[in-house]
């Protein structure tokens, strides 16, 4: 059966009448479930007699853990009692900061009638959309991204059971070689969404054309649009909860993340970035002098060090490090030990050269947490001929980052360090970075202690070649 067949790929065109429905949904559905939760959480502070102050904190604390947990999400499949564990964390944790200011009982009403009101209000809501999807209103136009049976299947599926409120207007082909996909091949798949008003996408893999699509889903994120991904062996089960997939009749969808690919997930960066990089300057702005100082009197000239890296993708940055090397040797791929004096070696052992970063972070230029940024020529050179290395500057380089604090820095391999950008900037929250800032000044430190124990004779020895690095992208010494 092929997905180009007129009987299961049919066009799907929505009437005049629907289209108003779809563009109040496209509008709704980012606000529907925190406005029916805020709705219900305010009733509840008027009913359980709680004060207004108690009670405003207690609804924005829950509309937060609601929200932290993905739950203002609006399902395709509206089954409520999938995300009862959910609702119940979310009644339940504000009201422990409670506990000073109310007793045991009323506390135990608060969270009986916060968690009640949140089931009894999300499930009218669900009967209410499910209704009106029987009877055509309030469609959303889907795409499927697929050429195989699961496609085909998935569509057959929508097409019979329309309380699910998805209306498929075609096919995008994953097939590398397709003769005639309907609507376009995973490249397009930005410009698909945009043509067509697509608010679902549920992406079907093929047998291939996985390194295709994988690569189109990542540049044309943040998509106007939400996007589940139909696992291949989606019979087996997945140790996820269940209230962080959705579903099609039986066939469970893995939604894709969106906050950090988000406005709201780059806001929360950078205020991350500005609150503890402020932070750090102050605290290692005397150490960072002292240094500055020393390198002065070391190199008789200049303490800083500039250099263009590419700090994000399109954008080039004027990186500040503390000048280890003695005189001038170009910019080779890296610099080796017998080029920099005793204090630069000192320096790039313990990484304490990077410290003037943290004003390129405090700019804008940099993050704390990120990919290492690397020269334009090499990020060029490698996003030629590294898999996926360009995705990696989806988001602004850092100071470190994930592939570093896995040792993946020096003579390593550039495409383990391009997997482990790619992984953390898909995974990326807040707290990770927090994390990766913990286990990199854990590492600092260990160097400094082994830096000063260490032999003379050892100080000067060269680590020997490491083979990971495929040869296209090798060069006679360690990488920065």
């Amino acid at each position: 059966m092929s997905v180009s067949d007129p009987a299961v790929a049919p066009p799907w065109p929505l009437a005049a009448s629907r289209r108003a429905g779809v563009r109040v949904r496209r509008q709704a559905g980012a606000w529907l479930l925190p406005v029916a939760d805020l709705v219900v959480l305010v009733v509840l502070i008027s009913v359980t007699g709680t004060t207004w102050l108690l009670g405003a904190g207690y609804a924005v604390a829950a509309l937060a853990v609601l929200a932290a947990q993905g739950q203002h999400r609006l399902r395709i499949c509206l089954r409520v009692g999938d995300q009862l564990p959910q609702l119940a964390v979310a009644a339940g944790v504000p009201a422990a900061a409670l506990t000073p200011w109310l007793p045991g009982t009323a506390l135990l009403v608060l969270v009986s009638a916060g968690f009640g009101g949140l089931l009894l209000a999300r499930g009218a809501l669900y009967a209410a959309l499910r209704a009106a999807y029987r009877r055509g209103a309030l469609v959303e136009p889907t795409l499927l991204v697929g050429s195989g049976p699961l496609a085909a299947e998935i569509a057959a599926m929508l097409a019979e059971h329309p309380e699910f409120g998805l209306r498929p207007r075609g096919f995008l082909d994953d097939r590398p070689s397709s003769a005639a996909p309907l609507l376009g091949a995973p490249a397009d798949l930005a410009d698909v969404v945009a043509a067509h008003g697509i608010t679902r996408v549920l992406v079907c893999p093929g047998e291939a054309g996985d390194a295709e699509l994988v690569t189109a889903l990542r540049h044309s994120r943040p998509l106007k649009a939400d996007v589940c991904l139909v696992p291949r062996l989606h019979e087996l089960g997945m140790a996820l909860p269940r209230g962080s997939l959705d579903e099609i009749w039986g066939v469970p969808l893995i939604p894709l993340r969106r906050f950090g690919h988000s406005r709201a997930g780059a806001a929360a960066k950078r205020a991350f970035d500005l609150v503890l990089g402020s932070l750090l300057l102050l605290a290692l702005g005397p150490l960072l002098v002292v240094l500055a100082a020393a390198v002065a009197v070391a190199n008789r000239g200049g303490a800083l060090f500039r250099q263009v890296r590419v700090t994000g993708r399109g954008r080039h940055s004027e990186v500040l490090k503390l000048r280890t090397v003695r005189g001038e040797h170009g910019q080779p791929w890296a610099v080796t030990p017998d080029q920099c004096s005793a204090l630069g070696r000192w320096l790039r052992t313990t990484h304490l050269d990077e410290l003037p970063q943290l004003v390129n972070v405090l700019r804008g230029e940099m993050s704390l947490v990120g990919p290492r940024p690397e020269r334009p020529y090499y990020a060029v050179r490698f996003g030629h001929e590294i898999p996926r290395y360009a995705d990696r500057h989806r988001m602004p380089g850092g100071m470190t980052g994930w592939a570093q604090v896995q040792g993946l820095h020096g003579d390593t391999s550039i495409p383990d360090r391009a997997r482990f950008d790619n992984q953390y900037i898909e995974n990326w929250t807040p707290w990770w970075d927090a994390v990766i800032v913990a286990r990199t000044a854990a590492i600092v430190l260990g160097a400094a202690a082994r830096a000063v124990l260490r032999a003379p004779g050892d100080r000067h020895r060269r680590p020997a070649p490491s083979r990971l690095v495929p040869e296209p992208v090798r060069e006679n010494s360690v990488g920065g």
